[in-house]
């Protein structure tokens, strides 16, 4: 499965918080510039070619929802993020945070608990 866009990802994760939505609904989630409608109307049925979104029909109109869970998008994302940034390391991941002070100490110590209680 491809990456999605930026403008994709913003309306998919309108999508994952309305769970289904016509065009119109998508469109008044979205932050201001509000895209035009036929925008949203493209990128959506763009995004049902790419096998993100499903649609059921209601006549000539259309209700989108989510082809993909947010949480298995999440792991395709993270997991491609990782193996071409990261070196397929977890622990630079890690050190990059830290070194850029995104992660505390504190924080830390509690993955560390959550990892060994995994044990």
């Amino acid at each position: 499965m491809e990456k999605l866009t930026t403008k994709e990802e913003e309306i998919m994760q309108v999508l994952w918080k309305l769970k289904k939505a016509f065009v119109k609904e998508v469109v008044a989630k979205l932050p201001y510039p509000k895209p035009h409608y036929n925008t949203v109307s493209t990128v959506i049925r763009k995004m049902e070619t790419k096998g993100f979104v499903k649609h059921e029909a209601f006549g000539n109109t259309f209700r989108y929802y989510p082809a993909i869970l947010k949480e298995d998008y999440s792991k395709l994302f993270f997991s491609n993020a990782i193996q071409n940034y990261f070196e397929n390391s977890y622990k630079n991941v890690v050190s990059f945070f830290a070194e850029e002070e995104k992660i505390s100490a504190n924080e830390l110590r509690e993955i560390i608990k959550i990892i060994e209680s995994k044990k």
